[in-house]
């Protein structure tokens, strides 16, 4: 919450306008813009009406503007110009409910400035509030490219084809792998032979066996996804507790050599005594008094 109200006038860098913008301009110049389209960080809403009153089967969503939340998925997802103006666990967050928010065939384009000069807080010239700006870059795949701006084009990871690690399954993840959500640096997938309903897996997108090797950002990227899948775990299946836990090497128990940690909803009664919890992972010194 502080860390958020640090940047809580993140919204008075919307501007009006009377004609699509340029990353807007381009979608429609290249055929991006399919089906269903969600403008999610729409501003004042100036894309939605005007692509609106070309035929375009448009909503946009602002937490400000226009917060009304969707309720359904999306064909395409245009995000412009937002992630500048964000604190990177801001950022993270939009990644995730926006990966959230697209259709499994779908595909979204992140519009980021290129012409930034100075990052950190400022005051506006106009509301004269402390904003902030920061450059972004995206590991997703750039479509255009310019000195104001690019534009990066983003697909479910286990949409994308994959030319390396082959025989990981995780690093070559696909689409029968039923997808949860995804950052940067890290997605979320169901468990495929799962101990409860819900058994989610928390999965680095880098090919990495040992959970103690991957980089400390990588780390943090992974709990932070961890904490979005549990509320998403919570409200889909209800369950009465979690079980949270990482299998390092042979003799912790990992069978693929590709990090993940397991979230595993627990229900009143899945086992008949579940004292212990993980202590499980040794039976006979899961059960144990406290004297």
């Amino acid at each position: 919450m502080g860390r958020t109200k640090l940047n809580q006038y993140h919204y008075l860098t919307a501007k009006e306008r009377d004609r699509l913008s340029f990353p807007a301009r381009l979608a429609i110049e290249r055929g991006w813009l399919k089906g269903e389209i969600l403008d999610f960080g729409c501003g004042f809403g100036s894309d939605v009406q005007l692509l609106s009153e070309l035929g375009m089967n448009v909503k946009g969503y602002d937490v400000h503007y226009f917060p009304e939340y969707p309720q359904k998925k999306f064909d395409t997802i245009l995000c412009f110009y937002v992630l500048n103006v964000l604190l990177p666990e801001e950022q993270a967050k939009v990644l995730v409910e926006i990966s959230r928010l697209l259709r499994p065939t779908g595909k979204a384009y992140f519009a980021v400035r290129r012409d930034l000069q100075f990052e950190g807080y400022r005051t506006h010239k106009l509301h004269k509030k402390k904003t902030y700006q920061c450059n972004v870059k995206l590991p997703f795949r750039s479509v255009f490219v310019n000195g104001n701006c690019e534009i990066y084009e983003y697909q479910h990871f286990n949409r994308i084809e994959k030319t390396i690690n082959i025989s990981c399954p995780f690093c070559n993840s696909t689409p029968e792998q039923a997808f949860i959500a995804e950052t940067a640096t890290a997605f979320a997938i169901f468990d495929k032979f799962p101990v409860n309903p819900g058994h989610a897996l928390i999965i680095p997108k880098r090919h990495c066996a040992d959970y103690f090797e991957l980089s400390i950002k990588e780390q943090q990227a992974c709990w932070f996804l961890l904490n979005h899948v549990k509320c998403i775990i919570a409200s889909e299946f209800n369950p009465n507790g979690f079980n949270v836990g990482v299998n390092i090497n042979q003799a912790g128990g990992q069978t693929i050599p590709h990090v993940h940690i397991h979230l595993i909803p627990r229900y009143a009664g899945d086992i008949e005594n579940p004292t212990g919890g993980v202590r499980g992972v040794i039976p006979e010194k899961r059960d144990y008094t406290i004297d």
